[in-house]
């Protein structure tokens, strides 16, 4: 079987500075994989320049076994691949509804059963009551909510979720992490990077420490244990089959 999404000797720069230094990361369908790592250690860039956020070669980064890499951000959506990113960023002074409904407009063609706004609001039922609200006036889990929903309403074959329990309490993170299996269900992979290491494993199948840009720790979630990610975490390297 083909790999749904993969980076190869992956190396992003913003400027004269280098913040991934040779990436080799790789996603299969229908599959939850982890990004943990400190503040700074190129997660969110490793997303940036998936999505064609950050220019790279186009050989280093492949879609189905097909060269994508530096692609402009709206072809990575039509190709099947879409973000939820930090801080939410939606369209202030727009309704939940509106929200939604702007991820259809370079979204990618379906494949199997198509995300609905009536999906979303099923797996979500507050923004069903919340839709002519404007996602000024939810709450942060809720705003939570329509980001992953606008993702999701994109049709993606991978989603990239960039921190998002980020600054929510621990319930609204539970209710959040609790209707992932639903969507890996319909075969949507997912790529979560998150600094909660306990929740990274128990949400993932596969996961990967990075640190400085460069990934120190790989392996199933479930065979690695603390000793290794603390290590990691402080730049022993570690390669779990």
């Amino acid at each position: 079987m083909t790999t749904l999404l993969s980076t190869h000797g992956l190396q992003a720069e913003y400027g004269d500075m280098r913040a991934l230094h040779g990436i080799d990361f790789a996603v299969e369908p229908g599959e939850t994989v982890a990004l943990i790592g400190a503040n700074g250690a190129g997660k969110s860039t490793l997303l940036s320049a998936i999505m064609g956020l950050l220019p790279v070669a186009v050989e280093m980064v492949k879609l189905d076994g097909k060269p994508v890499g530096g692609s402009l951000p709206h072809r990575m959506v039509q190709s099947g691949v879409a973000i939820v990113p930090e801080g939410r960023r939606l369209f202030a002074g727009m309704t939940v509804e509106e929200n939604l409904q702007v991820a259809s407009e370079h979204a990618a063609a379906p494949r199997g059963t198509a995300w609905t706004k009536e999906r979303v609001y099923d797996l979500f039922p507050i923004l069903r009551e919340k839709a002519r609200t404007p996602v000024e006036n939810l709450s942060g889990g809720q705003q939570q909510m329509v980001s992953i929903g606008r993702g999701l309403l994109a049709q993606p074959r991978v989603l990239l979720c960039d921190e998002i329990s980020l600054g929510l309490a621990p319930r609204v993170v539970r209710e959040i992490y609790d209707v992932l299996p639903q969507v890996t269900a319909q075969g949507t992979a997912l790529v979560l990077v998150e600094q909660d290491v306990g929740l990274a494993q128990r949400a993932s199948q596969r996961l990967y420490c990075l640190l400085e840009g460069r990934v120190t720790l790989e392996g199933k979630s479930s065979d690695i244990s603390r000793d290794d990610i603390s290590a990691a975490y402080f730049g022993a390297s570690h390669a779990l089959d």
